[in-house]
């Protein structure tokens, strides 16, 4: 059983006998089922009873059930209600819109709606780009996904994707100020996803692409860049990738080695591994194996996917073909985009001395952290109950930031590591060490920053052309 989380947060109301120890009982009874009691609220009080609101994380469903059992097993104690807090937050959805202009009498209707804006009606369409201007395309993107590989839950479709990019949404709101609205799509052929983002385009400033699965994603991200004049961004390549950079740089820092001098052995070769792999390449690494399902890839094996085709092409200097337990003999850094419990503690202690172990799958990583952190010099996951959450949040919220402000629709390399290195730069040399390597998702100058590197890298003269 994995620890309690937040992700599976109850209130439980309960009616108990009116003693002075009855809610240290509730409480105690919560903690020996494994439940962690958040908060403990009497919600009506009289001579006999009392009626509680006990609060607690947990780690399942089948684990809440066990924790109601517990205390509707004390004597005098009756469960009324349980109430599951992670759906209450979504109830009704996440985000509403709310007019920014006050609409308190005619005057102010003419101007806003008819007649007058007919005249805002004209002036774009005398000049398209006065949209970016005058309307929400100065601050919207859209948050587009098909459903297909949503979270660690697979292709679940687009009503269950729904919640997923509310909560993006949210996020880009809280941390950057970005208006931004999900547009979960019922169709999984690529031209058709083209199409329909093609066709409402003029609505937004730019597009995030969330949750398709590879290796459609990579078409369907490249096509919409060369056939759109905003910026595409696909989160789960790039967002992941820019942030394990930025965790890396800091992580090697930790332990006195170099970028370009490590052997980095990546687990998992969809969209995020890809991605990862490329930047990492961007900023100076030369030795990375990367593993699928069936080992390393290597020079001279078939692919059918572009994709693995170019790693195989650009990784692997040494042409292994082992296994994913053999490559990681020696390594010094294993990056895990893949699945769950891959790797066991025997593994990790294979690694070179200090080894850094980032093991990002979600919610369950490669290898338990507890485990790997008895090897490694440095651990981290995606999870944030653990030291080290490596988290997308930390970089697109900032990333559209700068895109907007920047008006740039290009998204460069150059960009990608000067954001990485823009939230590494968030942990001073005074804060760095073993269990702090990146900064807080809720650091409110981690965004403002890394728009700043965006706008500064498009903003730069282009380098000058030999004759």
């Amino acid at each position: 059983m994995g620890a309690p989380s937040p992700g599976y947060s109850l209130t439980i109301r309960v009616e108990a006998p009116a003693t002075i120890t009855a809610t240290s009982e509730l409480a105690a009874a919560v903690g020996a089922a494994g439940g962690s009691v958040t908060a403990l609220d009497v919600v009506e009080s009289g001579h006999d009873n009392v009626v509680v609101d006990v609060s607690c994380n947990t780690t399942d469903t089948s684990h809440a059930e066990q924790i109601r059992g517990a205390l509707d097993d004390l004597e005098g104690v009756h469960v009324r209600k349980v109430s599951d807090r992670t759906l209450l937050m979504h109830l009704g959805g996440k985000l509403e819109i709310n007019p920014k202009v006050a609409l308190r009498n005619r005057d102010d209707l003419s101007r806003a709606y008819t007649p007058g804006v007919a005249r805002v009606c004209q002036a774009i369409a005398a000049n398209k780009d006065d949209a970016r201007r005058l309307t929400v395309k100065r601050n919207t993107i859209a948050v587009v996904s098909d459903g297909s590989a949503v979270l660690g839950l697979g292709n679940i479709g687009p009503e269950a994707a729904l919640p997923v990019m509310e909560g993006k949404a949210a996020l880009f709101k809280q941390f950057a100020g970005v208006d931004a609205w999900p547009v979960c799509l019922d169709t999984q052929d690529t031209e058709e996803i083209i199409a329909v983002v093609k066709a409402i385009a003029p609505v937004y400033g730019g597009v995030n692409l969330e949750d398709i699965a590879a290796p459609r994603c990579f078409e369907i991200e490249r096509r919409l860049r060369d056939e759109l004049d905003i910026p595409v961004f696909h989160d789960d390549q790039h967002g992941t990738a820019i942030v394990t950079l930025a965790a890396l740089v800091n992580a090697l820092k930790v332990v006195g080695k170099q970028i370009g001098d490590v052997k980095i052995v990546v687990s998992g070769v969809g969209a995020a591994g890809h991605a990862i792999i490329g930047l990492l390449q961007a900023s100076g690494a030369t030795n990375i194996v990367a593993c699928g399902r069936n080992g390393a890839i290597a020079r001279g094996q078939e692919h059918t996917d572009a994709h693995r085709v170019w790693i195989a092409e650009n990784t692997n200097p040494e042409g292994f073909t082992g296994s994913l337990h053999e490559a990681i003999v020696g390594a010094d850094v294993f990056i895990g985009v893949s699945g769950p419990n891959i790797l066991a503690e025997e593994h990790v202690a294979s690694m070179a001395k200090d080894s850094i172990v980032f093991a990002m799958a979600n919610p369950d990583p490669e290898v338990d952290p507890a485990a790997a952190g008895r090897h490694a010099a440095v651990v981290a996951t995606g999870r944030s109950d653990f030291p080290n959450q490596i988290n997308n949040v930390l970089a697109f919220p900032g990333v559209f930031r700068g895109l907007l402000d920047a008006q740039t629709s290009e998204i460069t390399d150059e960009m990608l590591v000067a954001a990485a290195e823009a939230i590494a730069s968030r942990v001073s040399d005074a804060e760095l060490n073993p269990g702090f390597i990146i900064p807080s998702v809720f650091d409110p100058k981690v965004a403002t920053e890394v728009a700043a590197a965006i706008v500064a890298v498009a903003s730069a003269p282009a380098p000058a052309t030999a004759n």
